[in-house]
């Protein structure tokens, strides 16, 4: 277990050589952290992106820190939609305070998974966990995580790939806060459309 604690006290640095040793291997790496973080929480999944940001580009850097998270988030919300009926009968035993944010996804649908997507910093694991077992449809749990990580791995991807820019040209901001009230107003509006939970 040393090299998950090795991992998981990665810097920029270290990560950047990491990239540089690894580039035979092309986009494998870049897309392999973000999968494994999307089960191993404790990881640190920001590092990852502005890593990929900086050795591939802000645009496949974007592309395969979102095709790594979003892979593995479907795979863990799979395996608790397929498998994780007993457990949740577990959690409302033994965690009932829980059923507060369990109701809350179901009720709401689309919104609470998608606003808390959005932020980096969210426990997305315990997120698509909770959505996994609850009664939330497949289609709102992917558009919302879709457009939710899409919001989120751009951001860091985007604000990491060339800081001193963004200092000398602050208006690039508007546009991250531009793209994430889009995405925001354009979930809202499907979750009307579909008819979506809550």
């Amino acid at each position: 277990m040393d090299w998950l604690q090795h991992v998981s006290n990665l810097n920029m640095d270290d990560f950047q050589r990491l990239m540089d040793d690894y580039k035979a291997f092309g986009p494998l790496p870049g897309i392999a952290l973000p999968f494994v973080e999307a089960f191993l929480p404790f990881l640190p999944l920001w590092v990852f992106i502005v890593g990929n940001a900086a050795a591939y580009g802000l645009t496949l850097g974007f592309l395969y820190s979102y095709i790594g998270s979003i892979a593995g988030s479907f795979l863990l919300f799979w395996i608790f939609r397929r498998f994780g009926h007993r457990l949740r009968g577990f959690v409302d035993r033994k965690l009932p305070h829980t059923r507060k944010f369990f109701v809350w996804v179901e009720h709401k649908g689309f919104t609470p998974i998608f606003l808390l997507c959005c932020f980096p910093f969210t426990p997305s694991f315990l997120l698509v966990v909770v959505a996994g077992l609850s009664t939330v449809s497949i289609r709102t749990f992917a558009m919302a995580v879709l457009s939710g990580k899409a919001v989120m791995i751009f951001v860091i991807a985007f604000l990491g790939h060339d800081i001193p820019s963004l200092i000398r040209h602050p208006w690039q901001l508007v546009i991250v806060c531009a793209v994430i009230a889009g995405l925001w107003y354009g979930g809202k509006k499907l979750e009307a459309k579909y008819k979506l939970e809550g």
